[in-house]
C-alpha cells in the first residue's frame, strides 16, 4: 500500500532468538555438508537438490534486530544447502521493488505482508510458482493459503499471521477488559496526563484503527460490495466516531506510532492496542504485561484488519533457472520449518499460519491471543484499488483525531481523494 505502514515496525525490539536460530535449524531435504563457514557455499559443491546449486536474492525490510536474526536464519540455510540466499534489508522496499523489478534489477523473493499481490500481479512483478512448488498449501491457515493468490496465482508462500488487538499492563490492570465500556471505567481511572500517565498506548492509523471502523457494519473497500468503497458510509463513520469518543480522550496528544507505543513500553498507560511485533520491545523493557482479544463494542464487533506475512516470488523467478530454484528451495524450508517458526513465536510473537501450530499449546500465551483476535479480523484486501484507500485514510483519521474535521467530513474528503484517484 501506499502508506507505508511497514515504517511501523521497524521499531520493534530485539531479537534474542538470534542464537538459537542457527543451532535449532535443519534445513529440510538438504545434506550437511559444509564447505567451513556454514555462511556461503561454492557452486556444485553440495548435495541434496536435483541440478545445479544456485544463488537467489532476498529483500525484507526490517528493524535493527530483526536483521542480525535473519542473516542468522539465511546462514543456517546456506551452511547446510548446496544453495545459497543474499540476503539485504531495504529501506522503502514498495519504492525499491517498484523501480528495480520492472528495470530487471530485483530480487528473487522478497517479505511483505499480504496487501501487494493483487497491485504485484497485474503489474507483472511477480510470477505464478504453482506448478513448481513442493508445499502443498493445505498445510497453511485457510486464510494465509487464500492471501497468497490472486487470479489463481501462487504468488508467494506465507509465515506469519498479523493484526492488532489488545495488552494490558498487569502492574496496573488486574483483569482484562470484557467490553470497551469496561475498558473506559478503567482508563478514565488510570488517566493522568499531567503526570504522563495515560488510559491507553494507541497509534491512530487506518491499519490500527480498522476493528473500530469495520464494527459496526463498515467497511473500507470491498470488490463484492456496491459501492465498493466503503469509508464514508453510514457504519463507517459510526465506527470512527465510536473510536474518537471511546479512545482519544485518554491518548496522549501524538496519534502517531513512535509517541503512542512509547507510551506504554515506559510504563505510563494501562492499555496498549498493537501488534505482534511490539511484545520485544515491550521484553526489553521489563514492563508485566498481558495480551488479549479486543473488548466488544456495545452493539458491534471488533473486526479489526489482519495480514499475511509472506515471501513473494518475484518476477526474477520467471524463469526456471537454478536461482529460482535457489530461491524456492529457501521459501519452502522458511515457511515449513516448526523448529524455526516456533522460535519467531517464542522470541519475537511472530503468529504461526501453520495449521498444525494454530492453537498449539506450544505457543506462547500472548501468540495464542493474538491468534485469537485475528480469527475475530477480516484480511486486508489485495485488490490493486487498496492502494489508495490507504494513502488516503491516513491523513483523514489525523485530521478527525485532531479536531481539524469531524468524522464525517474527514471520512468524505478521504472517499473524494480516492475516487479521484482511481480515474
Amino acid at each position: 500500500m501506499t502508506m507505508n505502514r511497514r515504517d511501523v515496525l521497524k521499531h520493534i525490539g530485539g531479537a534474542s532468538a538470534i542464537a538459537a536460530f542457527a543451532g535449532c535449524l535443519d534445513v529440510q531435504q538438504q545434506d550437511s555438508g559444509t564447505d567451513g563457514d556454514g555462511g556461503g557455499t561454492q557452486s556444485g559443491t553440495k548435495t541434496g537438490d536435483n541440478g545445479p546449486a544456485g544463488s537467489a536474492k532476498a529483500w525484507y525490510s526490517l528493524s535493527e534486530s530483526e536483521i542480525s536474526a535473519r542473516k542468522s536464519v539465511i546462514e543456517a540455510f546456506n551452511g547446510q544447502s548446496q544453495h545459497t540466499i543474499k540476503g539485504a534489508d531495504i529501506s522503502d522496499l514498495e519504492k525499491k521493488t517498484n523501480s528495480a523489478i520492472p528495470a530487471g534489477q530485483g530480487p528473487q523473493i522478497f517479505e511483505w505482508a499480504h496487501d501487494w499481490v493483487g497491485d504485484y500481479v497485474q503489474r507483472d512483478f511477480v510470477v505464478d510458482q504453482s506448478d513448481q512448488l513442493d508445499v502443498n498449501l493445505d498445510v497453511f491457515t485457510s486464510a494465509a493459503a487464500e492471501a497468497i493468490q490472486f487470479e489463481d496465482n501462487v504468488v508467494g508462500l506465507p509465515h506469519a499471521a498479523e493484526t492488532v488487538t489488545l495488552i494490558y499492563n498487569t502492574d496496573i490492570v488486574d483483569k482484562p477488559p470484557k467490553t470497551v465500556a469496561d475498558m473506559v471505567s478503567t482508563m478514565k481511572e488510570h488517566h493522568d496526563p499531567g503526570n504522563d500517565k495515560y488510559g491507553l498506548s494507541y497509534p491512530f492509523d487506518p491499519y490500527f484503527t480498522s476493528a473500530w471502523l469495520q464494527a459496526f457494519g463498515g467497511y473500507y473497500f470491498d470488490s463484492s460490495k456496491d459501492p465498493m468503497l466503503g469509508v464514508n458510509r453510514p457504519k463507517t463513520v459510526q465506527g470512527l466516531e465510536f473510536a474518537l469518543k471511546n479512545f482519544k480522550p485518554y491518548m496522549a496528544n501524538d496519534p502517531t506510532y513512535e509517541p503512542q507505543a512509547a507510551v506504554f513500553a515506559e510504563g505510563n498507560a494501562a492499555f496498549a492496542i498493537n501488534g505482534p511485533w511490539y511484545l520485544s520491545t515491550l521484553n526489553e523493557k521489563g514492563v508485566n504485561y498481558e495480551v488479549t482479544r479486543l473488548p466488544t463494542p456495545n452493539g458491534g464487533t471488533a473486526t479489526p484488519y489482519t495480514g499475511i506475512n509472506m515471501w513473494y516470488f518475484s518476477k526474477g523467478m520467471e524463469k526456471d533457472t537454478a536461482d529460482a530454484a535457489a530461491a524456492r528451495s529457501f521459501v519452502e524450508w522458511y515457511v515449513t520449518n516448526e523448529d524455526h517458526i516456533l522460535t519467531l513465536a517464542k522470541e519475537q510473537g511472530s503468529i504461526p499460519v501453520l495449521a498444525d501450530l494454530v492453537g498449539s499449546d506450544k505457543l506462547p500465551n500472548a501468540v495464542q491471543a493474538f491468534s485469537q483476535t485475528v480469527k475475530q479480523g477480516t484480511p486486508m484486501p489485495t485488490h490493486p484499488k487498496m492502494n489508495e484507500v490507504w494513502s488516503a485514510m491516513e491523513p483523514a483519521l489525523i485530521k478527525a483525531f485532531n479536531g481539524d474535521a469531524n468524522a464525517k467530513a474527514a471520512l468524505d474528503q478521504a472517499a473524494k481523494t480516492i475516487r479521484s484517484n482511481w480515474k
